[in-house]
């Protein structure tokens, strides 16, 4: 063995137990005092084995380890393709981005066209359509469901609808069928926001389908309370060579070249073709065919991503557990709305939704700040209304750049009302039972 290797395999063999040493969960839990976070890190030695691992061959920006992690996650989905990238805010940029491109001729999305979408949610599936110059058109929610309300689709079709960019709300899956339906009925693109619901089942067409692989597009998230994580980083994946290379071309700067970074003419005519008013014989590497961005994850991101993705199947059923002994044991509580799985759905559940009812003789924010007194920490449904934050206060003024389906009375409802709790597989029996008794205590002290 050479030396090298050597260092190396000391170095590694010292991570697990550093790991045990620093990281490893405490088995201690002591209601009230002890943390009951939504959401966190999941991991052991292996993604710390990675990270060092990758950081010794001190390969900085993607390399070998990022294109490990984006064969083997589209293996996983069962796509052709997937690009690794930076966030899953990235994500959806480049999701969108790609369907701007005039490549895709007739099917370009252009400024003034309009993408359908939900007012509750995160703003970064909204936030590209805004940026380009295309007009978000909000729908309402349904509930227990917590998701777009597809009766309203046809209501939202102008003769300037391009596109469909929604989220299925944590982790629940949205009406597959009927969207997709409607999709393919008036030619739209269809952009599913993943970045909740990785491992969730949609059964459509005689067929189990993971969520992200039935749009034309689909997008990832690792951020550290996701069901994977890679601290930053997300994925854009499809089944469409073309709609693959625009995602690629604009996370890698807008380029038109498609070599891996370290690679040359991959497609024999690095400097014999002519492009745009170049010259002819123009570098090709150095063509640039959109105006793009940089939007590369790292190796070290990569590396951790490869260990927490042979972790993603048990990390699915164990959300799913914590999330049905929570709905088990929630039965009945006073003033509560208990979320529904979808239709045809079996969801890798992001979290728990409540809604607390009008008439319950508390509020929201009466219950959220007594949990959160008992250690319990809890998070609002997102944005509640995009439409009502300052953001869009001057496109309010002025009543141009958006519209709206109906008086989202759902969604202001959701905005009022609802919250959430985690069922991440950091979450321990004592945990879930110590929830639903914080919950059921303050509920029925109430009536």
């Amino acid at each position: 063995m050479s030396r090298k290797k050597e260092l190396k395999q000391q170095i590694l063999s010292l991570v697990g137990e550093y790991y045990q040493e620093v990281h490893a969960p405490s088995k201690e839990f002591i209601p009230g005092k002890t943390f009951v976070n939504y959401g966190g890190r999941f991991f052991d030695e292996k993604e710390m084995t990675n990270l060092i691992d990758a950081s010794l061959d001190f390969w900085l920006t993607a390399g070998p380890w990022a294109t490990k992690f984006e064969k083997h996650f589209a293996n996983w989905l069962g796509v052709k393709y997937c690009s690794l990238v930076n966030s899953g805010s990235s994500a959806n940029l480049l999701a969108f981005m790609a369907l701007t491109s005039p490549q895709l001729k007739e099917k370009q999305v252009k400024r003034g066209d309009e993408v359908i979408t939900v007012a509750a949610g995160f703003p970064t599936t909204v936030s590209p359509l805004v940026q380009y110059g295309a007009i978000p058109v909000f729908l309402d929610m349904d509930i227990p469901s917590y998701n777009i309300k597809v009766e309203d689709l046809e209501k939202a079709l102008s003769d300037k609808t391009r596109a469909v960019m929604i989220a299925h709300s944590l982790g629940n899956p949205f009406d597959l069928q009927t969207v997709k339906s409607f999709c393919d009925e008036h030619n739209l693109w269809l952009i599913e926001d993943n970045c909740d619901a990785l491992g969730s089942l949609y059964y459509m067409d005689g067929a189990w389908k993971l969520t992200g692989t039935v749009g034309h597009i689909g997008t990832s998230s690792f951020y550290p309370p996701h069901h994977m994580t890679m601290g930053e980083g997300g994925a854009v994946y499809t089944n469409d060579p073309l709609l693959h290379r625009l995602v690629n071309s604009f996370r890698d700067w807008g380029r038109d070249c498609w070599c891996a970074g370290g690679v040359d003419n991959t497609c024999k005519y690095r400097f014999n073709k002519q492009f745009g008013q170049l010259p002819v014989g123009y570098d090709h590497k150095y063509v640039y065919s959109h105006f793009g961005y940089n939007l590369k994850a790292t190796e070290m991101q990569a590396a951790i991503g490869c260990a927490q993705l042979e972790k993603i199947d048990k990390i699915s059923e164990q959300r799913r557990h914590n999330w049905k002994i929570l709905r088990e044991g929630l039965e009945g509580t006073p003033g509560l709305i208990l979320p529904e799985p979808q239709k045809n759905s079996n969801p890798s559940w992001f979290g728990f939704l409540l809604s607390v009812k009008e008439e319950a003789g508390y509020t929201r924010n009466e219950l959220t700040q007594y949990l959160e007194s008992k250690k319990i920490q809890t998070r609002n449904l997102f944005a509640g209304n995009l439409v009502k934050h300052p953001a869009f206060d001057e496109m309010r003024k002025s009543g141009t750049g958006y519209r709206v389906i109906g008086n989202l009375k759902n969604t202001d409802f959701i905005m009022n009302n609802t919250f959430w709790v985690g069922v991440y597989p950091g979450m321990r029996p004592e945990m879930l039972q110590y929830m639903i008794s914080s919950i059921r205590e303050f509920a029925l002290s109430k009536n």
